[in-house]
């Protein structure tokens, strides 16, 4: 792994020659309970992406820790347009080739990143005339467990990778298990957009208990997974 922000601009352009793939993770800065800081989303894909980095000798990107999270209002949220969004990872992308840099893989850690960053794949790769090869994941898809908010994963996952969980406040929150599919679907799409109406604490899940050992386990299910997808399409 090399992370672009520890070389000189010399060893840089010599390292690209060798590998000219590099990944960007991308989170937010948003509420996630009493117990988690805001800046969960952006913790847990740096985490990952250092470490599929690393596995798959990538060049490894600054994360982005804004995000599009304006269904956490009134809650606490830094957000950002989709458009800027894009507009943001599309120049990235563009200067990126430029210098040499043939593959994007963007890494997301936040849900209402993951369709401006879809819809902007292909735009990205028709507006370089293909210098540049574009793919997006987020991290979630590429575990058994079902994905939550300051709940159960993303507690033990912050757990595993940092200090910052106060589990003295860690309270359990709406729990869609206990409610049939149908009207989970219609929570879910509701959180969507307005997610203090799904749930008034902001966790969506139990974080109560969570554990470290749940979360190094998480963990490295998730880099194992991405690094399996992302190390074929490389090169």
């Amino acid at each position: 792994m090399t992370d672009i922000r520890d070389f000189a601009d010399p060893k840089l352009r010599s390292t690209i020659k060798k590998r000219s793939v590099a990944i960007l993770p991308i989170g937010s800065l948003e509420q996630h309970g009493p117990h988690l800081p805001i800046s969960v989303d952006s913790d847990i894909v740096t985490e990952v992406a250092k470490r599929v980095a690393k596995n798959c000798n990538f060049l490894l990107l600054p994360t982005i820790m804004y995000g599009v999270s304006f269904e956490h209002a009134p809650f606490f949220n830094l957000s950002i347009t989709s458009k800027i969004l894009q507009n943001l990872v599309a120049s990235l992308a563009e200067s990126l080739a430029k210098n040499k840099i043939s593959t994007l893989i963007i890494l997301n850690g936040h849900h209402g990143n993951h369709k401006p960053l879809k819809d902007l794949e292909n735009k990205i790769q028709r507006t370089s005339k293909k210098k540049i090869k574009v793919h997006t994941f987020s991290y979630w898809h590429f575990m058994s467990r079902e994905f939550d908010h300051a709940g159960f994963v993303e507690t033990s996952l912050m757990l595993a990778i940092s200090n910052k969980a106060n589990m003295k406040l860690a309270k359990r929150g709406f729990m869609p298990s206990r409610i049939s599919p149908e009207k989970r679907e219609k929570i879910s799409k509701l959180a969507s957009t307005h997610f203090i109406k799904a749930t008034k604490t902001g966790v969506w899940g139990d974080p109560t208990k969570a554990t470290k050992r749940d979360g190094v386990r998480i963990l490295a299910e998730i880099v194992q997974n991405v690094t399996k997808r992302v190390s074929k399409m490389a090169y």
